[in-house]
């Protein structure tokens, strides 16, 4: 696996929305699917507001690879399930970037989204 250019965790990390598609058994993509993103240093992560059985979290989990496109950066990565050791700081990282909406920030914090957090890696 490769990482992200300083740039494209920049561009990625801060973009409002990320498209996220993960690619099917057969290798072809599913449907994109917006959802927030942030940044911790040259790391990027998202996060499943309904937590791990939302239809897209479950499709990640095929063959945790895929494709997301965000900040004008469209990339194939790989999905890497995190432990809860960073829940802190991804969580004071979605306060701070997504303050206008504390309702959904609320949601995308709670337990059920910390337990499907993933890393996304450059491959």
């Amino acid at each position: 696996m490769s990482s992200w250019t300083r740039e494209e965790a920049q561009r990625v990390g801060d973009a409002d929305e990320l498209e996220i598609a993960s690619l099917r058994e057969d290798g072809s993509l599913r449907k994109f699917v917006i959802i927030w993103v942030v940044r911790l240093g040259d790391d990027v992560y998202v996060r499943s507001v309904k937590g791990r059985e939302s239809w897209w979290f479950t499709g990640v989990q095929t063959r945790h690879e895929g494709r997301i496109k965000a900040g004008g950066v469209e990339k194939d990565v790989a999905f890497v399930e995190v432990g809860r050791e960073r829940d802190a700081e991804i969580d004071a990282a979605y306060r701070a970037k997504y303050s206008y909406s504390p309702t959904s920030v609320a949601h995308i914090n709670d337990p059920k989204a910390q337990a499907a957090t993933i890393k996304l890696v450059p491959r």
